[in-house]
């Protein structure tokens, strides 16, 4: 750890010196990355309003204790459409997380402004931005799922969605590529959508076309898209996933380094775990899920049909360098409750008597014609996971969404994301600084999905703030047993408010929508 700097007396004046709220007694991260600073902050009507030896009264005083007092952390990929059924997300808080930006890979709310006043109304722990899904939006333009591009009309439609959320305060547009209906989008329908959210100053975060060992054909698209839409790229939770794509995250960084260097903008973010979760439909072709369930089921049903389905399966699991679908592991089926928790072998030996791969495949069929389900899947590498981590722009991003106790076998990485970074990488692994860790989870997600006045410890700065130990900061939730919050996180603040002080969650709610300022045209 670096030696400690303290700050300076900071003159004020005795009609001057009252807080909302106090906390003295701190060693102070900025967010920027500099070294940790002794000394105190002041908070008045939600915002900081001293930074130093502060004295004066308050109406709550919170000795750190030596602790480590921080920007609130600001998680850029979430899942969090729904937040209005959990507006608390004591999930999110307890790991330090004071913003988060929804909408991600692809889906999203396409109403932006009836989002948002849904969230206002209803009240919530933290500040929500989000993003405007292009899955949603090509699947609403459309009337529906097509392999084919949209007509002059219907992209005529989707631009002018995609123009009103970002009037609503969308800070960007998302695409999920791997995700029908976005899978069936071509490069140019999505340049021509993202030229209308550059003109408003977006971002374009990309859950890319591959993350396999293709993931430079993707790259490829990403940096076209940027370049022709002259805009912001964003590379979702950066991954190398199945075994045929492991040792390549150099050669990936290398590729995004030299796009930056001829002048593309493109940042990324990464979880620290080394497994997803996404939908088990994943595993079947997407062109098996064109159209509705209806049409799907019929595919099932004509032999010739589901026997190419499942020859695709095959060389879809093969070329990924599986052997078959053990590394999946069901979180959550509503039609069978008693499968959370196993791997889809397991679960084929329980459903059908046999865990062949054929088995396997014909139980995956019948998830998705049975209303679906999602799994974590273990297809990822800790070597690779470690070399993204050390990139200085990487930004740290859960891609998970709010939580209840007990609720279905989800991957951890919604209960103990940042407590991990700062638990195992930083403390355990020194993978990198403390400080930089803070930076990462902070200034560098405020800055690039420019939510102003917000991932600093500056005064004048919205007053997000989280008070931690670094020495007892852990992650106890794992793969096996999800559902345990993040420990070591004594107090967190929202917009100058407490949302959980001394270890406890309090009753406020000071959160809510956190809209983009609009651009002028």
């Amino acid at each position: 750890m670096r030696p400690l700097l303290i700050l300076p007396l900071l003159a004020l004046s005795a009609h001057a010196a009252d807080f909302d709220v106090l906390i003295q007694n701190a060693r102070i991260a900025d967010g920027t990355g500099a070294p940790l600073v002794i000394g105190g902050i002041g908070v008045k009507d939600g915002r900081i309003t001293a930074v130093g030896s502060v004295t004066g009264s308050a109406d709550t005083v919170i000795d750190a204790e030596g602790r480590v007092v921080a920007p609130g952390f600001v998680d850029v990929h979430t899942h969090s459409e729904k937040i209005c059924e959990n507006p608390v997300v004591e999930n999110f808080l307890r790991m330090g997380v004071t913003t988060i930006i929804t909408g991600n890979c692809g889906n999203s709310k396409t109403d932006v402004a009836a989002f948002f006043d849904e969230i206002g109304k209803t009240g919530t722990t933290l500040n929500v931005a989000t993003l405007i899904g292009h899955g949603s939006v090509r699947e609403q333009g459309m009337g529906g799922r097509f392999i084919r591009p949209p007509n002059a009309e219907q992209l005529d439609a989707m631009k002018k969605l995609v123009d009103q959320a970002m009037r609503d305060g969308a800070v960007g547009m998302s695409t999920g590529l791997i995700y029908v209906p976005g899978s069936f989008a071509r490069t140019e329908e999505i340049i021509e959508l993202a030229k209308v959210v550059s003109a408003h100053g977006g971002v374009y975060a990309s859950h890319m076309r591959y993350e396999t060992d293709r993931i430079f054909e993707a790259l490829e698209e990403l940096a076209r898209i940027a370049r022709e839409a002259r805009i912001r790229a964003e590379v979702s939770h950066i991954k190398l996933s199945g075994p045929s794509a492991w040792g390549r995250a150099r050669e990936v960084l290398a590729w995004l380094d030299k796009a930056r260097a001829e002048g593309l903008e493109i940042t990324h973010d990464q979880y620290a775990y080394p497994a997803s979760s996404t939908g088990l439909r994943q595993t079947i072709p997407d062109s098996a899920l064109e159209g509705t369930r209806e049409d799907y089921a019929a595919r099932l049903d004509d032999p010739g049909q589901k026997g190419l389905i499942i020859e695709r399966m095959k060389k879809m699991l093969s070329d990924r360098g599986f052997k078959d679908y053990s590394y999946a592991v069901i979180a959550r089926y509503p039609k069978q409750p008693e499968l959370n928790g196993l791997n889809i072998r397991e679960a084929a030996l329980k459903v059908r008597g046999g865990d062949s791969l054929d088995d396997q495949i014909e139980l995956l069929l019948d998830i998705e014609r049975q209303g679906g389900g999602s799994a974590v899947y273990h297809s990822m590498n800790e070597d690779d996971l470690k070399v993204f981590l050390a990139h200085p722009l990487t930004m740290i991003a859960s891609d998970g969404g709010p939580r209840r106790l007990g609720e279905d076998i989800p991957h951890p990485r919604s209960y103990g994301n940042n407590a991990r970074v700062l638990g195992r990488y930083v403390r355990d692994l020194k993978a990198l600084t403390l400080e930089d860790a803070i930076r990462r989870m902070s200034s560098l997600p405020a800055r690039t999905f420019h939510l102003h006045q917000r991932g600093e410890i500056r005064q004048g700065y919205w007053a997000d703030l989280v008070i931690f130990d670094p020495d007892t900061v852990s992650d106890p939730s794992s793969f096996d047993a999800p559902h345990k919050y993040a420990t070591g996180f004594s107090d967190v603040l929202v917009n100058g408010v407490p949302v959980i002080r001394a270890g406890q969650l309090t009753e406020a709610r000071p959160g809510g929508p956190l809209r983009k300022m609009v651009t002028a045209l």
